[in-house]
């Protein structure tokens, strides 16, 4: 499969006449928890050549390649890229820290070097609170759940608390969040649940696991108060970014 995806990206760069600067799985792959079956989270980010950020006629600043049963392949222009980076954008903070890396190139260690002096603490605890919060009300309220929407909720948990412990973006793999951050007493639990998720096909319906939501529930409470009163991060400046879009612009299809 490596070779599979290293072959669309060669395609996609002769194609669309871009240099890809970084490309990274996204996904439950990435996370730690895939399936068998899983597909893959191919992101990449691009650039173009210099002429085509001066253009007065709109631009796209997305690739949307292909999304079936195995590759899901999407990417973000440079651009839009540091412009959401500059906001705190998780995303970019996953993508850089994904311990799966198809390429990478000397211009993405240059923005890698400098990405956590983006991070904005509070914006990371409101972006994984919201997403425990939403995979919780639809998916696992019931008495019968889908089991695997456990991780999509207790990943984001996790996220938090290594947020407010560490003050930095989170790893991505959920076992060095589980280690680091998740109560011992549940511990069996998740564990033999997460044992299911990576040894079967997608997993399916069972009964709520009740000391699981007892958990999840406690913590998002307490996160959101935790988040109500935490003080505002204060934001850099463009200035280094807009000279390392600069240089890349000027230097990267010598």
């Amino acid at each position: 499969m490596l070779n599979v995806i290293n072959q669309k990206l060669d395609e996609i760069e002769k194609k669309e006449n871009i240099k890809i600067v970084h490309c990274a799985e996204s996904g439950s792959r990435a996370w730690g928890f895939a399936s068998p079956d899983s597909d893959y989270d191919v992101r990449f980010i691009y650039l173009r050549p210099r002429d085509y950020y001066l253009r007065l006629d709109n631009t796209r600043d997305v690739i949307e390649w292909q999304l079936d049963e195995t590759l899901d392949i999407n990417g973000w222009d440079l651009q839009k890229a540091l412009r959401l980076l500059h906001n705190s954008n998780p995303t970019l903070f996953e993508w850089n820290s994904s311990p799966i890396v198809y390429r990478t190139t000397d211009e993405w260690k240059q923005i890698s070097a400098i990405i956590n002096n983006y991070f904005i603490k509070k914006s990371g605890l409101y972006h994984y609170l919201s997403m425990a919060k939403s995979n919780y009300r639809e998916y696992l309220k019931t008495d019968v759940v889908r089991l695997k929407k456990y991780f999509y909720v207790l990943r984001p948990i996790l996220a938090c608390k290594w947020i407010m412990d560490k003050g930095s973006p989170p790893p991505m793999l959920f076992e060095t969040l589980m280690d680091c951050h998740l109560d011992e007493a549940i511990k069996p639990a998740v564990k033999k649940l997460l044992e299911l998720k990576i040894n079967s096909p997608e997993v399916g319906t069972g009964k709520r696991i009740d000391e699981i939501n007892d958990y999840i529930e406690t913590n998002i409470a307490q996160i959101e108060e935790i988040v109500k009163t935490d003080a505002d991060d204060e934001k850099h400046d463009w200035n280094e970014l807009n000279e390392l879009f600069l240089n890349m612009l000027n230097h990267s299809f010598d």
